[in-house]
């Protein structure tokens, strides 16, 4: 298979679970913003192109640069834990059992396949995230 040893499976892990939650955001966010734009950005299209244009590529490149901030001053693997585990963000959600990380892989999986036909539809069509469904 893919993995040959422990050490690849661990990293092959992490990116695993790293794209799934980057996923399940993406697929939100294409959601959300089809139905609720923020000041400023009347006129930016609300599919998947707003980041080519005016404001949409502004707030496309700060995201982005927040992004990377956060990957390369906070998210930093602790080789000590298990792949993912960056500690808890939300402290009134206290369950990291492994039947939670299991649910959370398995919804990455599924939002890795969504953000995908999202944005292909979506270049396909024309039309916004909220528009596919009817």
């Amino acid at each position: 298979g893919f993995s040959t040893d422990a050490a690849k499976f661990r990293d092959f892990r992490e990116k695993e679970i790293k794209h799934g939650r980057l996923a399940m955001m993406g697929a939100l966010g294409m959601l959300t913003q089809s139905l609720v734009q923020l000041p400023g950005m009347e006129g930016v299209p609300k599919g998947v192109t707003a980041c080519t244009v005016g404001n949409g590529q502004t707030g496309f490149l700060l995201t982005i640069g927040i992004i990377a901030a956060l990957e390369a001053a906070v998210f930093q693997q602790d080789p000590n834990k298990e792949p993912g585990n960056f500690g808890n963000p939300v402290p009134w959600f206290d369950d990291y059992s492994d039947e939670m990380r299991s649910k959370e892989l398995n919804n990455g999986r599924i939002a890795m396949f969504s953000a995908v036909g999202i944005i292909a539809s979506s270049l396909y069509t024309g039309k916004a995230a909220i528009e596919q469904l009817g």
